[in-house]
């Protein structure tokens, strides 16, 4: 069973790599830009490509992170050998 996760994880996690990477650097930038430098329309650009709303991808691709997110977890958490009986180990 552990294998089976491990692949899952691997591939989940290839697969968001690139979005949680622009996810990532898009909230962090509109912090710095927006509320340390006061850039409104840079940080609302930066917004509007965080939520991939400049697509109009807004509605959905939240969702997909956060159920990539998800998945992510549950497949590293199940790797970790927390939630088994300790008879099984």
């Amino acid at each position: 069973m552990n294998r089976v996760f491990r692949r899952y994880h691997r591939q989940i996690a290839i697969a968001l790599c690139l979005p949680l990477f622009l996810t990532m650097l898009t909230g962090v930038g509109y912090t710095i830009v927006d509320e340390w430098f006061g850039q409104g329309q840079l940080g609302a650009f930066l917004l509007s490509l965080h939520t991939l709303e400049i697509i109009h991808l807004e509605k959905i691709y939240p969702l997909l992170n956060g159920l990539g997110l998800l998945g992510l977890l549950i497949t590293g958490l199940s790797m970790t050998g927390l939630f088994r009986k300790s008879s099984d180990r």
